[in-house]
C-alpha cells in the first residue's frame, strides 16, 4: 500500500504519463499507425482514471494543501488552477464521447471531437504536473 504523503507525488507522475501517451497517440495517429494510437489512448485513458482514484483518494482522506507562494506567483497559481479545475470538469465527458465513438467504430465522429478533446485534456493533464509542482516543490 502506498503512503497517503506520497499520493499527490504519484498523481504528478500519472498526469506526466497521460500526457506523453496522449501526445504520442497524436503522433500515432498522424502516422496512420492506428493499432499503436489505440494502444497509447488506453493507456491515457488508464492513466487518467487511477489519477482520479488517487486524487479522490487522497482528497477525502488529507484535504487540500493551501498554496502558501506570495507576491505574482500567487496570481500566477491561481490562474493556472482556475483553469485546470474547470476544464478538468469539461474534459470527462469529452473523454467518454469521444471513446465511445471510437469503440462503436463512428471514426469520422470520433476524429470530429478528438479534436476538441486531445488539446484540452492534454492541458489538463500538463497543468496538473505544473500545479503539482507549484504547491509542493517550489
Amino acid at each position: 500500500m502506498i503512503p497517503l504523503t506520497l499520493l499527490p507525488t504519484l498523481n504528478a507522475i500519472l498526469n506526466a504519463l497521460s500526457a506523453i501517451f496522449l501526445a504520442t497517440g497524436y503522433v500515432m495517429i498522424r502516422q496512420r499507425r492506428i493499432t499503436a494510437h489505440k494502444r497509447c489512448m488506453v493507456s491515457a485513458l488508464v492513466t487518467s482514471s487511477l489519477f482520479l482514484v488517487s486524487y479522490l483518494t487522497y482528497h477525502f482522506q488529507i484535504g487540500s494543501k493551501p498554496f502558501t507562494g506570495q507576491g505574482p506567483i500567487r496570481t500566477v497559481y491561481f490562474s493556472i488552477l482556475l483553469s485546470h479545475t474547470t476544464l478538468a470538469a469539461v474534459i470527462v465527458p469529452l473523454v467518454v464521447m469521444t471513446v465511445r465513438r471510437a469503440w462503436k467504430g463512428n471514426f469520422e465522429r470520433h476524429a470530429r471531437i478528438a479534436r476538441r478533446t486531445l488539446p484540452l485534456w492534454l492541458y489538463v493533464s500538463v497543468t496538473g504536473v505544473v500545479v503539482y509542482w507549484m504547491l509542493y516543490r517550489l
